[in-house]
């Protein structure tokens, strides 16, 4: 059975282009054109994944991906025009997963796409175990983390990357190697895309739990 993938763009020229790619590599695609008309086709069709344009009429996909992800956690690629770092965080805050800014190639989004749904196959077969941190837990099976207020809400890449560094406590890792694997990538020119997650989760979890180590990427200090 094929995947399908929701792309929303406003741009008829980008929507049909990426319709077109996507078709050719095996999968069945949605498209729609605004806000509105992007939750009602999520609803109706519940994609794989989204690939999700930001800047849209109605409401904008920032709006589109809060409400997609209240529904149910789903992969979401959101397509950019701008750069600041401040728009990217608003993204991966509100639940996106990866992001492309405009131009992109083709080539590169289909390679983001089948990372993003090789990572959703992987977390859909958790890990059995609990991890302690301070007044922290991670639930793996159930992909929760909760602290002394109750649920802490992270977006699959975040949990993801808090995983991983909990898994080798008090140890630098590099950002290649969050890279090479979280999101199967061996473009180091990306490391920007690993800052911008772990800014975000910082801001989540709060203190200090996440050491930057300085020209090599992030360790997990755990609570004595």
């Amino acid at each position: 059975m094929n995947r399908t993938v929701l792309v929303v763009d406003d741009e008829p020229t980008i929507s049909d282009a990426l319709a077109a790619r996507l078709r050719g590599e095996g999968f069945d695609v949605v498209t729609a054109g605004d806000g509105p008309a992007a939750v009602a086709a999520y609803e109706r069709t519940r994609p794989d994944l989204v690939v999700l344009d930001v800047m849209l009429p109605g409401f904008d996909g920032l709006e589109v991906c809060r409400r997609i992800q209240a529904v149910r956690s789903v992969p979401v690629l959101m397509l950019t025009a701008k750069s600041d770092e401040n728009d990217m965080l608003v993204g991966l805050g509100v639940g996106a997963d990866d992001y492309l800014s405009k131009p992109f190639s083709m080539r590169e989004l289909v390679a983001r796409v089948h990372v993003l749904l090789r990572r959703a196959d992987r977390a859909a077969t958790p890990e059995s175990s609990s991890t302690s941190l301070g007044p922290l837990m991670i639930d793996h099976d159930a992909r929760v983390v909760s602290g002394v207020g109750g649920e802490i809400h992270l977006t699959r890449t975040e949990f993801d990357i808090l995983a991983y560094l909990s898994s080798r406590p008090r140890t630098a890792v590099t950002r290649e190697t969050l890279l090479s694997e979280l999101w199967g990538w061996e473009d180091s020119a990306s490391s920007r895309t690993v800052d911008s997650h772990v800014k975000a989760l910082r801001r989540k979890l709060g203190g200090n739990l996440i050491r930057t180590v300085h020209g090599v990427g992030y360790a997990l200090e755990v609570p004595r």
